[in-house]
């Protein structure tokens, strides 16, 4: 991830970033465009940055952001994980709209000795890879099995080659249609880790996802479409910290009491919480204890919703069964 101000509050997600944008009278914001859907197992938002003012307000690129939250994900309740599972494979289906020879490279991105790097690693070693079934098995045994490849090229610290240039490399001889690479977001709102997806039809921008990545997994460097799925698996520090002094100054001001001007200042709350959090810790991020368990149970719901999109032959029904 790229340098960040350790006490800006930070996320990954585009619908914290409109949310943040548009505050709490729901102002709209110039070229970007917002609407929710409720299902009975989550909430879907989808938000869309039309044009370039879009992208300056909310520094992601033009394209299509859907959040699915499930709050109820963190209980690992298996009927909820198959209903998510079925609003996941019907969001994917039309953003990708797949042919049905289409060629599928999933790229599972992070540190799989790190457990919230390692949602990516996870997901495609439990992903139903076929690709290679062209060469040793007929036509009738692969009907409804599109190509599907998968990797995990793990990330710069322990191969000593940068994951995007890995990645090039493996398209540029696959071949695929497209490219769906799979992250480990952060959140700025807590409540979010664990009980949210976002998918993203722009790819991986430049720092996003909370591992080292400097080059944008995107079309316009890989060649081919890319769609991304992540998961917030933990918070910044400083963003916890901002929220908690939030709460302290509006409970004070319905109490009545008054408090220094100046702790409204973001650029002094900053400077007085880093200089707790920046000498000894740095870029300090939380994650849940439960960790281990989260992380399974995501990968499970992303790698049978892809599996039940990717292949014809894999209904939704199934898709937790694979």
């Amino acid at each position: 991830m790229e340098e960040l101000d350790l006490l800006t509050p930070y996320s990954d997600l585009a619908l914290e970033a409109t949310e943040a944008m548009r505050g709490d009278a729901h102002v709209e914001i110039p070229g970007v465009a917002m609407t929710e859907e409720s299902f009975e197992a989550a909430k879907v938002t989808r938000v869309k940055v039309l044009n370039q003012m879009g992208a300056d307000s909310m520094g992601k690129p033009p394209g299509s952001y859907i959040t699915i939250e499930a709050t109820g994900l963190r209980q690992r309740d298996r009927k909820l994980q198959q209903a998510v599972g079925k609003v996941l494979v019907d969001e994917l289906a039309a953003l990708m709209n797949l042919g049905p020879t289409d060629q599928i490279l999933v790229v599972g991105l992070g540190n799989w000795n790190a457990t919230p790097d390692a949602l990516g690693p996870r997901v495609t070693q439990k992903l139903l890879v076929t690709r290679h079934l062209g060469d040793y098995v007929s036509p009738d045994l692969r009907q409804g099995l599109r190509p599907v490849a998968a990797l995990s090229p793990g990330v710069l610290g322990l191969t000593g080659i940068e994951t995007a240039e890995i990645i090039k490399g493996v398209v540029e001889h696959v071949k695929p249609t497209l490219v769906i690479a799979i992250d480990a977001l952060a959140a700025k709102n807590v409540e979010r880790v664990g009980t949210t997806i976002q998918i993203a039809d722009t790819g991986i921008s430049p720092g996003g996802g909370i591992g080292n990545k400097r080059k944008g997994l995107n079309q316009e460097f890989l060649g081919v479409p890319v769609i991304a799925i992540g998961v917030p698996t933990v918070v910044y520090a400083g963003s916890i910290v901002n929220d908690a002094v939030d709460l302290i100054l509006q409970h004070m001001q319905s109490e009545g009491k008054t408090f220094p001007g100046m702790f409204m200042s973001p650029d002094v709350r900053r400077g007085l919480i880093g200089d707790i959090v920046r000498p000894a810790i740095g870029a300090l991020v939380v994650t849940p204890k439960e960790v281990d368990e989260m992380i399974d149970d995501m990968a499970v719901v992303i790698s049978g919703s892809l599996n039940a999109v990717l292949h014809t032959s894999v209904s939704a029904q199934e898709l937790m069964n694979y």
